[in-house]
């Protein structure tokens, strides 16, 4: 292969040797200008690998997103219990606060094990679809049937996990109580008005931002250690779960586990998870995707560079 190789490039006409020196020369000038653009091509391959999957094998891709649900399901689960633990003495809020922390902590794990078992999460196909529909890999069409089908799954996903604690005593005394204090909380935002929805929203917004510029780190080619890797997504995560950020899955993993014992108002939390939502894609799909797509977009920087090193 390597001998047909240098007989091609023999053979080849001046002019195309010449388009490879330009192309290499602009390359080298842009480099240092755009540090973004592995982020990028990794990002546009994870890309086409979706579109290959939702094209050609959806069950597949609606498994990957199943696995991301049951992940969330679990893992918030456990976010409430460990939380539900240290909540036993009310006299000691100390104690409730340092539940919280090793809950968010723990709850950073699901992240970790989307990403290592490539399973499909909502929140973080925000960030890739919108990439790739600036670069024109995937329509806008097609951005949204991913994100549907992604969303369905992580649905799926989350309701196994609801049906399945409906048959155990996991769910009972002090995890009860969190998970019935924090879905009042969510629907308390769609009860307070313009300004709770803002709230709301906001809170949507940084949450997956959080999420998202962890992704951008483990995407961007600098790390190499896994331990790294993991210890920045848990951190993500711990940020937006300590600080009550809004997380459109989780939301939904909540309300259909409350919802299993009729302990939710549907309409309420169909709104919170819409208004959670649309915060997820302005704080990933916007602030991150769109925002480093731009930033390190060199295609029409190119051919000037390409005079200059003339």
């Amino acid at each position: 292969m390597k001998l047909v190789n240098e007989k091609l490039e023999r053979n080849a006409p001046a002019s195309a040797k010449t388009d490879q020196t330009t192309d290499a020369t602009g390359d080298e000038n842009t480099k240092p200008l755009f540090p973004g653009r592995t982020f990028i091509s990794t990002v546009l391959d994870v890309v086409d690998s979706k579109d290959t999957m939702t094209g050609r094998m959806t069950s597949k891709y609606l498994q990957r997103a199943v696995m991301a649900g049951l992940f969330v399901g679990i893992f918030f689960t456990a976010f409430f219990y460990i939380v539900g633990q240290f909540s036993a003495d009310p006299a000691n809020p100390g104690l409730k606060l340092a539940g919280r922390a090793i809950a968010a902590l723990t709850f950073g794990w699901a992240l970790v094990l989307i990403y290592y078992t490539n399973s499909e999460l909502l929140t973080s196909n925000m960030m890739v679809v919108t990439i790739g529909a600036y670069h024109k890999r995937l329509g806008w069409i097609h951005s949204l049937r991913i994100l549907g089908l992604c969303l369905l799954g992580n649905l799926a996903g989350a309701l196994v996990v609801a049906v399945i604690l409906r048959f155990s005593t996991i769910i009972s005394g002090p995890t009860m109580a969190q998970m019935l204090a924090a879905a009042a909380t969510k629907t308390g935002y769609i009860a307070g008005g313009w300004h709770g929805v803002a709230d709301l929203f906001v809170r949507g917004i940084l949450c997956n931002f959080c999420i998202n510029i962890a992704m951008l780190m483990v995407y961007n080619g600098k790390l190499t250690n896994d331990f790294t890797k993991c210890t920045i997504m848990v951190m993500a995560v711990f940020v937006f779960a300590f600080c009550g950020f809004e997380h459109s899955v989780a939301d939904s993993a909540l309300f259909l586990i409350l919802g299993t014992y009729g302990a939710v108002n549907a309409g309420q939390a169909i709104g919170v998870v819409a208004i959670a939502m649309l915060g997820n894609f302005v704080g990933g799909g916007i602030l991150i995707g769109l925002n480093f797509a731009t930033m390190n977009d060199e295609r029409r920087y190119t051919a000037g560079s390409e005079s200059i090193a003339h």
